[in-house]
């Protein structure tokens, strides 16, 4: 089974302010977008940046197929928000955005305004595949791509730009801690017995602070002697396959040039080992790895986006690549 997260970058039909322009570039969109699902190939496919319910219908309609599908109702100010398909039927256990309740509310801009939840809801769903139940987690952290007031994307000074880079780590910081609240429930101490993933958008690089948060206990992180010893903090940590993606495919998006791995997938111990490959971008059959002719692993072709996210609107596909793993 292939399990992958996607941020689908602003799917929205025609004719509002944040989609496509007209049908033909909506529809160039679609087609590119299903043409990586196809290539893809998942079993399950975490997704983010959902703007209009009915684009995702239209979405998997142009994938073609049976498809299941499943999105939070808690979407942001832009109407963005995460969803889940799945060529298997979805049962939705969790759609949620509070942070938990001893986490006080952050503060997110020169007027002290204090928010107690996330920007994008969290949605938990589970389904059965061939071994057993699956358990998943799907989010959209806050952007680390800074907006200030009046719409600007731009500080008019250093100082403005430094507190409110603060504003947005407070908030990736405390809905991290709220992702890992689900996690810990989809869990329920028993990480060797169930298979469990945490998939998304975290808007935040392996070792980040925030992404460290995800992970629970320490110790047994892949590539460590620890990590084939198992030790009583296996039932509750979670692993982030990143080590597991060829080198040259480390990356899920271009930041004003710089490559950047910040869409993730980590799994229970029941499913860290049973991992077979993993990647970014397009997958081919049994697993394999999309190669050169020089033999090294296809990198994903990704366009590169600077501090304006309006800059692409109505561009085809996405900025980021999908991420994925596959299990035995």
């Amino acid at each position: 089974m292939l399990l992958g997260t996607w941020n689908l970058e602003n799917l929205y039909r025609p004719g509002g302010p944040y989609g496509p322009k007209d049908k033909a570039a909506y529809e160039t969109k679609l087609a590119a977008l299903a043409d990586g699902i196809r290539a893809l190939g998942p079993g399950l496919l975490g997704v983010q940046e959902v703007g209009d319910p009915e684009a995702l219908a239209d979405l998997v309609e142009t994938v073609g197929g049976a498809w299941h599908a499943a999105l939070s109702g808690h979407p942001d100010g832009r109407g963005i928000r995460v969803g889940v398909i799945s060529r298997t039927p979805l049962e939705v256990l969790a759609d949620t955005h509070a942070f938990p309740a001893r986490l006080r509310p952050v503060q997110t801009d020169d007027a002290g305004t204090a928010v107690a939840e996330s920007g994008r809801g969290f949605l938990a769903v589970e389904t059965v595949t061939e071994a057993g139940p699956l358990r998943v987690a799907v989010a959209h952290l806050k952007s680390k791509l800074l907006s200030y007031p009046g719409g600007r994307f731009f500080p008019h000074d250093e100082g403005e730009r430094a507190r409110y880079g603060a504003y947005a780590l407070y908030r990736r910081a405390a809905e991290a801690t709220a992702l890992r609240a689900l996690a810990d429930g989809l869990l329920a101490d028993d990480g060797r017995e169930r298979d469990v993933a945490v998939l998304g958008d975290l808007n935040d690089e392996v070792q980040a602070a925030t992404t460290q948060i995800l992970l629970g206990p320490p110790g047994s992180e892949i590539g460590t002697p620890g990590f084939r010893a198992p030790d009583r903090g296996d039932a509750a940590r979670l692993w982030n396959v990143a080590p597991l993606i060829p080198a040259e495919q480390r990356y899920s998006r271009i930041n004003s040039g710089r490559r950047e791995l910040i869409d993730h997938i980590l799994t229970s111990h029941r499913l860290v080992h049973r991992v077979t490959a993993a990647g970014t971008g397009a997958d081919t059959e049994a697993g394999a790895e999309t190669r050169t002719e020089t033999g090294t692993p296809e990198e994903p072709r990704l366009p590169s986006v600077g501090a304006d996210p309006a800059a692409r609107r109505g561009e085809p596909g996405s900025d980021h690549a999908p991420v994925w793993v596959r299990i035995g």
